[in-house]
């Protein structure tokens, strides 16, 4: 079963897919207020934020400093067009985070009590090394793999690092997908460095069953942006 935060932000995405793909909400169209949601579905801002990042990161809104959110340019159908390979990488990807989905949580569980100072550190540099790069306007794949790379060897169980050595660079989607508008957003970046974080504090605070749910939502919240894109995909392919 779904979390009921990941369940709340799937409802308040799928509203405004179904708005904008019907043409009930147009190109240039402003969204409530972060307040108005709030009301509107009865969540709260956590799950509205999320799921608006996640419109984000599938190119349907786009935020203007001071003014809101607004339904993204182009308008919708015309999206960004993947890559053929990027649209192959779609399937691969999403049952690649399905397996991280059922490894990654337990890793980051055992890492919360097994992990040495030296261990810890290592997470905490990598942590710390990808907010420098989006800081700078640079790719972050290398970092961000390091992360999960220094959760594995936390773990004091080689099987883990193996494993996740097997998959490399691929374990991070977005280096697949170099067209993606998200792989340079900043605001992007720093939501997956936000989760990150939760997973850092979790394990330093020796919690495994905080570490293991901050990681299952870091990867949920990229198995629905990857799900969206296929969708989105699919929508284009048909109005060709």
């Amino acid at each position: 079963m779904k979390p009921v935060r990941q369940r709340l932000a799937q409802k308040v995405i799928d509203h405004f897919r179904n708005e904008i793909e019907t043409g009930r909400l147009k190109n240039g169209d402003r969204l409530p207020t972060e307040p108005q949601l709030e009301v509107q579905f009865g969540v709260s801002r956590t799950v509205v934020r999320e799921a608006i990042a996640d419109l984000r990161a599938a190119g349907l809104v786009r935020p203007v400093q001071g003014k809101g959110v607004f339904v993204g340019d182009p308008p919708p159908g015309h999206g960004f067009r993947l890559t053929p390979t990027e649209i192959n990488n779609i399937p691969v990807t999403l049952e690649l985070l399905e397996f991280r989905l059922a490894t990654e949580g337990e890793a980051a569980a055992i890492a919360a009590y097994r992990r040495t100072a030296e261990q810890e550190s290592e997470i905490r540099l990598a942590n710390r090394r990808m907010w420098q790069l989006i800081e700078q306007g640079l790719p972050t794949v290398e970092a961000d793999l390091a992360f999960h790379m220094a959760i594995a060897a936390a773990t004091n169980n080689r099987i883990y690092v193996e494993v996740f050595r097997q998959f490399g660079a691929k374990a991070i989607p977005r280096g697949q997908f170099p067209t993606l508008p998200e792989v340079t957003d900043k605001a992007y970046l720093f939501k997956v460095h936000a989760e990150h974080v939760a997973i850092l504090d979790a394990i330093t605070d020796q919690d495994p069953e905080r570490a293991r749910k901050a990681m299952r939502d870091h990867i949920n919240a990229s198995q629905r942006r990857y799900r969206i894109m296929a969708e989105q995909q699919h929508a284009l392919d048909m109005n060709l």
